[in-house]
């Protein structure tokens, strides 16, 4: 199988999946809920003994994250203030990543350490592959170059992906035995965030296969 096709069926997935975990977000957000998402996150937290870490809303659909530098858990509005099975899974996925910054989660610190760098990248990156691809006759190194800084990325892209099944791992549980949800929608729980984490897989697979494109250029057997 050429990397073409690997490329253009990596797209495809990729559309597929962002339209199915939309759909799921907003069926799971028509379930009612015990808790908003600001009060699963608040109580996770306190139930892990974490205090020195806020949660705080902010503007966007799915725009959730935890920012390890400034220790916020960052809730988009849809989630924030709801009362729903959807927005209890994704304040505990983003809590859970909370709770692997404060247990030192090693794949959490790596991620983090790669940060800036991989911002430094993907600001040079596309201009430097491009100079590369134009210039292979003459310096080839430029394209190697362009595909050291890309292969930053795809190093981040890989290791984000332990980072995330085990944060969601940690939702589901958490989200079981705290009684918050149960027999009927902690599987719906599950199910948003199995697909959130498809997301990510698909975001590695297709920066490994843009990677291993460019390596073929470069190697003359594109």
């Amino acid at each position: 199988m050429s990397i073409w096709v690997i490329m253009i069926t990596v797209m495809i997935a990729s559309a597929i999946i962002q339209a199915v975990l939309n759909a799921k977000f907003k069926k799971y957000s028509e379930v009612p809920g015990r808790l908003t998402g600001e009060e699963t996150a608040i109580k996770m937290l306190r139930d892990n003994g974490i205090y020195d870490v806020s949660v705080t809303c902010i503007g966007g659909t799915l725009t959730d994250h935890y920012n390890p530098a400034t220790k916020t858990i960052n809730l988009s509005e849809a989630v924030f203030s709801s009362r729903s099975v959807a927005a209890e899974a994704v304040a505990a996925h983003e809590t859970g990543h909370a709770i692997q910054h404060a247990a030192g989660y090693a794949p959490l610190k790596m991620r983090s350490a790669l940060v800036p760098v991989v911002n430094f990248s993907n600001m040079a990156v596309s201009w430097v592959l491009l100079l590369g691809v134009l210039l292979i006759e003459i310096t080839p190194s430029v394209l190697w170059i362009g595909i050291a800084l890309f292969a930053m990325s795809t190093l981040f892209s890989l290791i984000t992906l332990p980072v995330e099944i085990n944060a969601s791992a940690r939702a589901v549980e958490w989200l079981d035995h705290s009684g918050i949800t149960d027999f009927e929608t902690t599987p719906m729980a599950k199910d948003a965030l199995r697909w959130a984490a498809y997301t990510y897989v698909i975001a590695a697979l297709g920066s490994l296969a843009t990677l291993l494109y460019y390596i073929g250029i470069a190697r003359g057997r594109d």
